[in-house]
């Protein structure tokens, strides 16, 4: 007897998952060939995220991703239908300026496909987040290392190590999800603040360099499949798909080269 189809991953889910103790998958994806893939494994979220302005752009931060980027990859990961929850990174710019940007652009994410968007950023994004939510927008907040912060930070640095950073992130956390936020992003911070948010939330944490407390935890597909070039020390790749990919490139060039591609069998008469 056939199985019966993974049931779709919906909002209401991630409070379900946490009452239930069952931890939450997140991974990233940029287009509908690896959104299918990875909707496949029987993740529970896929992130679009604003990292493909530095995985597939090649950018040194992700401050250069726009609005018609990310709805172009939210577009696209959507197209696979995935059975995942949907969650549309808002670009650097899209929410920052004013409240109206914030919901006009959250808005364009989902026409785009999105069914979550995502927004960097504690006390000061609060009003945001409470604008988009009263819109009817389901938002997943980020705190902790916010990438879109680079400049701030004076680069990815690991936040809260001392007591007043660690207050910062503890109340940016509080200022998320007392706007509404239905789950939320902590990266970059100690195991033990990640420990003591994630008991203090009222909402999912998904931690990334964060430790195994949180309630579920995201990766960029790229680090976990061995693409990228470099990885962050808190990654890790199960495959090694850079090494395969550069091995069968380089033997269909050596086939090429020699006159054995294509073969009688891959050829017309």
């Amino acid at each position: 007897m056939e199985a019966a189809p993974r049931p779709r991953f919906t909002v209401p889910a991630l409070a379900a998952a946490r009452a239930e103790s069952r931890r939450l998958v997140m991974v990233t994806a940029y287009d509908a060939l690896f959104a299918g893939i990875v909707d496949e494994a029987g993740v529970d979220l896929i992130l679009v995220g604003d990292s493909v302005a530095t995985v597939l752009g090649g950018q040194r931060t992700t401050l250069g991703a726009s609005m018609e980027q990310m709805e172009y990859h939210v577009s696209m990961v959507a197209a696979a239908h995935p059975r995942a929850l949907v969650v549309g990174d808002m670009p650097f710019g899209s929410y920052q300026a004013s409240t109206d940007d914030a919901v006009r652009n959250a808005v364009r994410l989902v026409k785009a496909g999105a069914e979550v968007v995502k927004l960097e950023g504690g006390q000061h994004v609060a009003d945001a987040i409470a604008a988009i939510v009263a819109a009817d927008i389901p938002v997943m907040g980020h705190v902790g290392l916010t990438p879109q912060s680079y400049h701030r930070m004076g680069g990815n640095r690991i936040q809260g190590r001392d007591d007043d950073g660690a207050e910062r992130v503890a109340a940016d956390a509080r200022a998320v999800t007392g706007a509404g936020a239905c789950s939320l992003v902590i990266e970059g911070v100690p195991s033990p603040l990640a420990a003591r948010i994630t008991q203090e939330s009222p909402v999912p944490t998904i931690g990334i360099g964060a430790g195994a407390s949180c309630d579920g935890q995201v990766l960029v597909l790229h680090d976990l499949l061995g693409l990228s070039p470099r990885s962050p020390s808190f990654a890790r790749a199960w495959v090694d798909l850079r090494a395969a990919a550069t091995d069968a490139v380089a033997r269909y060039a050596d086939e090429v080269r020699d006159g054995s591609w294509p073969d009688a069998g891959h050829s017309f008469t």
